[in-house]
């Protein structure tokens, strides 16, 4: 099995009127999608966010878990916290997993849309079960990431479905659905 580690992107973002920026870090995301992550045997959980105050906010968050009181408090959230770290940008992320791995890591992003590289659970659980290459996956803060960054990802995952018209679904919901259909247990074989 690959590696499989997890980027949270705050920039370059869209707001709801289309405009790129850069999202707030919220406390729940940090700490939710370690859990879910460390859950699904996650190796590392990049924040990524390319201002200072914004990083500053990340890693008192991280640290008080990981180091201060609360690895006390909560031993449960500090182990979940332990794979999470702070990234000023995507590339970064990249790099550091190709200095851990030895090799590029294929790097997958979410988007409630579809593109020319879009592919399916199906195929990522696949490029995991064959082990050749760490994959980063990427997830998208605000309304999505901007379009040109997107272009230059090896692969686009699928939009999730609901059963109803409405799709925006909370970036923690979105990763904890995502993991488990790529890297849980395959229930529908049971």
């Amino acid at each position: 099995m690959a590696n499989l580690y997890l980027g949270l992107v705050h920039y370059p973002i869209y707001n709801k009127n289309m405009k790129v920026i850069a999202t707030a870090v919220t406390n729940f995301d940090i700490h939710d999608i370690a859990r879910t992550a460390r859950t699904y045997d996650v190796k590392g959980y990049f924040l990524i966010h390319p201002l200072n105050e914004q990083a500053k906010i990340i890693q008192k968050i991280t640290d008080y878990w990981q180091n201060g009181y609360g690895r006390v408090y909560n031993p449960d959230r500090c182990k979940a916290l332990e794979i999470a770290s702070y990234c000023p940008s995507i590339a970064e992320a990249a790099a550091t997993i190709e200095q851990i791995e030895k090799t590029k890591p294929v790097i997958i992003t979410t988007d409630a849309r579809t593109y020319e590289n879009t592919v399916s659970y199906g195929f990522v659980r696949n490029l995991l079960a064959q082990g050749d290459k760490p994959v980063l996956l990427l997830f998208g803060t605000g309304y999505g990431i901007e379009q040109e960054t997107m272009k230059s990802f090896d692969y686009i995952l699928e939009p999730i479905v609901g059963a109803g018209f409405y799709n925006h679904l909370c970036v923690r919901s979105a990763a904890a659905i995502i993991m488990d259909r790529i890297a849980g247990e395959n229930w529908w074989d049971k």
